[in-house]
This record gives C-alpha cells, structure tokens and sequence, in this order.
C-alpha cells in the first residue's frame, strides 16, 4: 500500500475529492466546540460582570451589570442557534446522497461523509 491509498480512505461527494477521515472528524468537533463554548463563555464573563456591579454596591453599575449579561445571554443564545441551524441546514441539503459540494460541506460542518 502506497502512502496516498493509506491517506485517502474518505470521499467528499462525487467530486473525487479525497482525504484522511481525521480532517472532518478535527474541523466538525471545532464546530461543536465553537457551538457549546462560545455561549457558556459569554455567559461567564456576563456573570463576572455582573457579579463586579453587585460587589461595587452601586445602583446604575448593577443596572449596567444587568443589561450586559442580558446582552450577552442574548448573544449566547444566538450563536448556539445559528451554528445548529446552519447544521440542520447543510445537512437537508445535502440529503442522503451527499453528492457535489453540498455534501463536502455536510461532510466536515456535521461528519457525514460518504464513504
């Protein structure tokens, strides 16, 4: 076996693209990542804002406090959904046939590569 054999054991579609299956597995867990700890880190650092307005004791620090955690709830909430929509999305299109580029994408965004 020659070392390009080895390498490429995934297809990406029916463009012929081929590849080692470890750089979807990489790039969908960065996705997954991304999707997870994003919104957990914003709503840390909302709460350790919050938390420095109350330990400040003032009133428009604590209001201030509280509509930037509010924000970056909001914005937790919006990035987790997007990335999970954008998921959803990539793999209607791509369908069960993973052909053309619409199943490349599906292949490194979700991990559903054909074989």
């Amino acid at each position: 076996m020659d070392l390009i054999n080895i390498l490429a054991d995934t297809t990406c579609g029916n463009l012929g693209f081929q590849f080692d299956e470890v750089l979807p597995n990489i790039t969908s867990t960065i996705v997954t990542v991304l999707k997870i700890g994003v919104p957990i880190l914003l709503i840390i650092f909302g709460m350790l804002d919050l938390g420095k307005a109350v330990m400040a004791q003032k009133d428009d620090e604590i209001k201030k406090g509280q509509q930037t955690f509010m924000k970056r709830c909001i914005a937790a909430v919006i990035v987790f959904f997007i990335v999970a929509i954008v998921q959803l999305l990539v793999g209607i299109v791509a369908g069960d046939d993973n052909a053309g580029i619409s199943g490349c994408i599906d292949c490194f965004i979700n991990n559903n590569c054909g074989q």
